[in-house]
Protein backbone atom coordinates (compact mmCIF):
# COMPACT_ATOMS: atom_id res chain seq x y z
CA UNK A 1 0.00 0.00 0.00
CA UNK A 2 1.15 3.03 -1.09
CA UNK A 3 2.62 5.47 1.97
CA UNK A 4 2.47 9.05 0.41
CA UNK A 5 -0.75 10.82 -0.52
CA UNK A 6 0.23 11.84 -4.19
CA UNK A 7 0.03 8.06 -4.98
CA UNK A 8 -3.08 7.57 -3.22
CA UNK A 9 -4.58 10.24 -4.96
CA UNK A 10 -3.35 8.64 -8.31
CA UNK A 11 -4.77 5.15 -7.00
CA UNK A 12 -7.88 6.44 -6.15
CA UNK A 13 -8.74 8.44 -9.31
CA UNK A 14 -7.65 5.29 -11.26
CA UNK A 15 -10.12 3.21 -9.72
CA UNK A 16 -12.99 5.75 -9.66
CA UNK A 17 -12.12 6.25 -13.90
CA UNK A 18 -12.12 2.38 -13.39
CA UNK A 19 -15.26 2.27 -12.13
CA UNK A 20 -17.02 4.72 -14.29
CA UNK A 21 -16.10 3.29 -18.08
CA UNK A 22 -17.16 -0.31 -16.49
CA UNK A 23 -20.41 1.73 -15.52
CA UNK A 24 -20.73 3.13 -19.14
CA UNK A 25 -19.83 0.33 -20.75
CA UNK A 26 -21.54 -2.35 -19.01
CA UNK A 27 -24.77 -0.31 -17.53
CA UNK A 28 -25.70 0.24 -13.55
CA UNK A 29 -24.05 -2.36 -10.89
CA UNK A 30 -27.58 -3.53 -10.15
CA UNK A 31 -28.12 -4.42 -14.06
CA UNK A 32 -24.75 -6.40 -14.21
CA UNK A 33 -25.83 -8.20 -11.11
CA UNK A 34 -28.30 -10.89 -12.72
CA UNK A 35 -29.83 -14.41 -11.78
CA UNK A 36 -27.50 -15.76 -13.67
CA UNK A 37 -24.93 -15.61 -10.61
CA UNK A 38 -26.99 -18.01 -8.75
CA UNK A 39 -28.24 -20.38 -11.17
CA UNK A 40 -24.66 -21.94 -12.00
CA UNK A 41 -24.70 -22.52 -8.03
CA UNK A 42 -28.09 -23.85 -8.20
CA UNK A 43 -27.31 -25.98 -11.68
CA UNK A 44 -23.99 -26.91 -9.72
CA UNK A 45 -25.20 -27.76 -6.24
CA UNK A 46 -28.16 -29.72 -8.20
CA UNK A 47 -25.27 -31.92 -10.31
CA UNK A 48 -23.60 -32.72 -7.16
CA UNK A 49 -26.35 -33.74 -5.41
CA UNK A 50 -27.35 -36.17 -7.90
CA UNK A 51 -23.77 -37.57 -7.96
CA UNK A 52 -23.69 -38.21 -4.57
CA UNK A 53 -27.13 -39.60 -4.27
CA UNK A 54 -25.82 -42.14 -7.61
CA UNK A 55 -23.00 -42.77 -5.43
CA UNK A 56 -25.05 -44.02 -2.56
CA UNK A 57 -27.48 -46.08 -4.77
CA UNK A 58 -24.20 -47.62 -6.01
CA UNK A 59 -23.16 -48.30 -2.93
CA UNK A 60 -26.13 -49.68 -1.41
CA UNK A 61 -26.88 -51.97 -4.95
CA UNK A 62 -23.13 -53.56 -4.54
CA UNK A 63 -23.02 -54.08 -0.73
CA UNK A 64 -26.94 -55.62 -1.23
CA UNK A 65 -25.43 -58.34 -4.37
CA UNK A 66 -22.35 -59.05 -2.15
CA UNK A 67 -24.58 -59.79 1.04
CA UNK A 68 -26.55 -61.66 -1.31
CA UNK A 69 -24.10 -63.66 -3.16
CA UNK A 70 -22.65 -64.55 0.29
CA UNK A 71 -26.43 -65.80 1.34
CA UNK A 72 -26.42 -68.29 -1.47
CA UNK A 73 -23.42 -69.75 -1.28
CA UNK A 74 -23.75 -69.97 2.82
CA UNK A 75 -26.75 -71.55 1.87
CA UNK A 76 -24.85 -73.88 -0.77
CA UNK A 77 -22.56 -74.83 1.43
CA UNK A 78 -25.32 -76.05 3.85
CA UNK A 79 -26.92 -78.10 1.63
CA UNK A 80 -23.91 -80.00 0.52
CA UNK A 81 -23.33 -80.54 4.16
CA UNK A 82 -26.61 -81.81 4.46
CA UNK A 83 -26.05 -84.12 1.02
CA UNK A 84 -22.54 -85.47 2.34
CA UNK A 85 -24.22 -86.45 6.15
Amino acid sequence: MPRNSDSILLESVSTHRRRLRQAFVLGRLADRRLVNDNVKRLVGSVVLAAVVGVGCLGYSFVTNALAQQAAQQQQQQQQLQRETK
